[in-house]
């Protein structure tokens, strides 16, 4: 009989001393360090299409977006990288991650669907800065979107060309038609 392997418990601040030194990038989930894994063409072209829209929309607020590669700090024991996010938080803040995310959105991939539909929309729900959450799939055409209402949250899925998907959190309406700009659905799938 073997026995179960010892978990090897990092703290937020050798996380984050990590991460900025490291070259592959890291969620963080109560003390464990996870490996984030690389993105398809597909995959690229959709958090680009989103990001360019939400940068313009935004250029001179007090808001701005980011592209996969910031990190965000959900609770005090939980940072993610989304694909795209919009964040609000007061200047002066950390350069390497924000606090106040409002609008987060992940593209899914068979790697991580069933963390960003059931581990991540429970974290950003209980986050208070957080406003809307979307999946947008990537071998179809649909965006789940999710919104606060109060306490609770409202579900909305679109799959159609002309369909619109408001983000009302910043003010910014795109059609899926936008969303999925060059993208191509008869490309080899991301394994």
């Amino acid at each position: 009989m073997s026995l179960p392997k010892e978990r090897f418990n990092l703290s937020v601040a050798d996380y984050l001393a990590g991460e900025r030194d490291g070259a592959v990038r890291h969620e963080y989930v109560e003390g464990q360090a996870y490996v984030m894994a690389g993105a398809s063409a597909r995959h690229n072209r959709i958090a680009g299409n989103i990001f360019a829209q939400l940068n313009a929309h935004l250029d001179g607020t007090e808001c701005e977006p980011f592209i996969s590669d910031m990190k965000i700090r959900v609770s005090p024991e939980l940072f993610y990288y989304p694909d795209v996010v919009v964040t609000c938080d007061a200047p002066g803040g950390d350069a390497y991650f924000r606090t106040a995310p409002r609008l987060i959105i992940e593209v899914l991939s068979p790697t991580t669907e069933r963390t960003d539909r059931h581990e991540k929309l429970a974290a950003y729900s209980g986050c208070p800065s957080v406003r809307e959450y979307a999946l947008v799939a990537q071998d179809m055409m649909m965006i789940e979107r999710h919104r606060r209402s109060g306490d609770t949250w409202e579900t909305e899925i679109f799959t159609e060309p002309d369909e619109e998907c408001a983000f009302t959190s910043v003010g910014l309406t795109l059609s899926l038609r936008d969303i999925y700009r060059n993208v191509r659905f008869d490309e080899a799938a991301e394994a």
